[in-house]
C-alpha cells in the first residue's frame, strides 16, 4: 500500500496496516502537515474493509515521537494555539472513534504530543529503552492534544498529576507498573510482539471489536469533550506569556544533544 505522503509511511501486511511516523531527522516530531496526513490516512484505513488492525510506530530507533515540532510551537499566539491544539485533539480522538483496534509500538522517546498519540491508541507495547513523559510544564505550558484528559483515565489522578505537573520522564518498566503500557519487550522483538497482538485482534469479529471499543469509550464522553475544550483554552492562554518562547528555544537546543541508546 503506497500513500505518497511525506511525513508518514503506510504499508499493509495481510489484515494489518503499519502507520509509521517518518521524520527521523526530527525524532519524528509532529507538525501540522503530519497531523493532516495522519488524519487522511486514518480515514482511508477506516474505509478499507480488508484492514482489521493498525500499528502505529516511529521511524528509526531513537524515538516514537518527541512531540509537537518546536519550530511551530514557538510561533504560536493565543489565537493560533487554540487551532493547533484543536487539530491534534481532532486527529487523536479519531483514533478512539475508529472501529478498528490501534496498537502503539513505542521505541525510544514518546514525549509530549508523541506520548499523547500513544495514549490515544488502544494498546501500547514498549521497547526496553522507551522513555515516556509530559515535559510541557518545563516550557511553561500543558499537554494540548488530549493528555490532560486521557492520562488520568489510564493511570488515575495522582499519577497523572505527577507526570503532568512535574514533567517527569519514566522508563519503560515503570510505565508498565503504572499501567501506561501493556507490555515491555527487547528492542529487537518490538515489531514482532506488536504484530502478534495485532494478529490476535484480527482473529476476532470486526463487528464485536467495533462495538466493544465504542462501549469502552462511551463512558462520560460528554465530560471528556468538555475537558478537551478546557485543555485548548488553557493551552492558548499560556501563550500570552513571553517567557514561554525563551524556554522553547532553550529546549530546542537541548534536544539536538540528546539521544536514547537502544
Amino acid at each position: 500500500m503506497s500513500n505518497g505522503h511525506k511525513t508518514i509511511k503506510l504499508k499493509k501486511k495481510r489484515h494489518i496496516a503499519w502507520l509509521t511516523l517518518n521524520r527521523p531527522h526530527k525524532l519524528n516530531a509532529i507538525n501540522s502537515f503530519m497531523l493532516q496526513e495522519m488524519s487522511e490516512t486514518l480515514d482511508n484505513i477506516e474505509k478499507d474493509g480488508d484492514i482489521r488492525c493498525t500499528i502505529i510506530t516511529g521511524d528509526g530507533k531513537k524515538a516514537f515521537s518527541t512531540g509537537a515540532d518546536l519550530t511551530e510551537i514557538r510561533k504560536l499566539t493565543p489565537e493560533t494555539a487554540t487551532e493547533f491544539s484543536g487539530k491534534g485533539q481532532q486527529v487523536f480522538s479519531k483514533l478512539e472513534r475508529m472501529s478498528k483496534p490501534i496498537v502503539a509500538a513505542i521505541c525510544g522517546y514518546a514525549l509530549g504530543g508523541g506520548f499523547e498519540l500513544a495514549l490515544a491508541c488502544d494498546f501500547r507495547i514498549a521497547s526496553e529503552c522507551a522513555v515516556l513523559g509530559c515535559p510541557e510544564i518545563r516550557l511553561g505550558f500543558i499537554p494540548a492534544w488530549g493528555g490532560t484528559q486521557r492520562l488520568p483515565r489510564i493511570v488515575g489522578t495522582t499519577k497523572a498529576k505527577r507526570l503532568i505537573m512535574l514533567g517527569e520522564r519514566i522508563q519503560a518498566f515503570e510505565a508498565l507498573k503504572m499501567g501506561l503500557v501493556d507490555k515491555v519487550v527487547p528492542l529487537e522483538k518490538l515489531e514482532t510482539e506488536a504484530e502478534a497482538l495485532a494478529k490476535r485482534l484480527c482473529e476476532y469479529s470486526p463487528a464485536a471489536l467495533k462495538y466493544a471499543k465504542r462501549a469502552v469509550y462511551s463512558e462520560n464522553r460528554s465530560l471528556f469533550e468538555s475537558g478537551l475544550k478546557r485543555e485548548r483554552e488553557f493551552f492558548a492562554l499560556l501563550f500570552s506569556t513571553k517567557s514561554i518562547i525563551t524556554k522553547i528555544q532553550d529546549l530546542g537546543s537541548q534536544r539536538k544533544k540528546k539521544e536514547v541508546d537502544c
